[in-house]
């Protein structure tokens, strides 16, 4: 990767420009920075309590009817933006879809096991257990790069 850097004070403002062949996990990263992705906090409500919760204490994200929950170590607590909301500003190499209800923190994943249906199931470090829809399988598995073959 090459960086160009050009320090002027005559530009007016802040340009970025970025060339390349196709868009990679790289390339995501990049642009989840420069897109101010990394959100400082985000309001959990706990009954009439209101919670300030960091993405990076929050092991998932659920529905539940018609309510999203965050999980965390604490418990659950109810916050107001949807999945796909919470989607678009949460850094997409931590935060990663398991099916249409539940976005996981992959920090907080301890192991996953493949299901014969073409599921897999993800094991969080709290032991809680949920599982990726075959639609989100091949997003995870690329993600992870669990399809890399081992040099022997």
């Amino acid at each position: 990767m090459k960086i160009s850097l050009d320090i002027d004070p005559e530009h007016e403002e802040t340009k970025v420009t970025i060339h390349c062949k196709g868009v990679d996990a790289s390339i995501n990263e990049i642009l989840d920075f420069l897109n101010a992705k990394n959100t400082e906090f985000i309001v959990g409500r706990d009954g009439e309590r209101q919670h300030i919760l960091k993405p990076t204490d929050v092991h998932y994200f659920y529905s539940e009817e018609d309510t999203v929950l965050a999980a965390t170590a604490d418990g659950s607590f109810k916050v107001k933006e949807r999945l796909y909301e919470l989607e678009q500003f949460l850094p997409s190499i931590q935060f990663v879809r398991l099916s249409k209800s539940v976005i996981a923190n992959l920090y907080e994943v301890s192991h996953f096991e493949s299901s014969f249906n073409g599921t897999l199931c993800v094991y969080f470090k709290s032991g809680v257990k949920e599982y990726a829809s075959r639609h989100y399988v091949a997003k995870i598995k690329k993600l992870l790069k669990m399809n890399r073959r081992d040099n022997k």
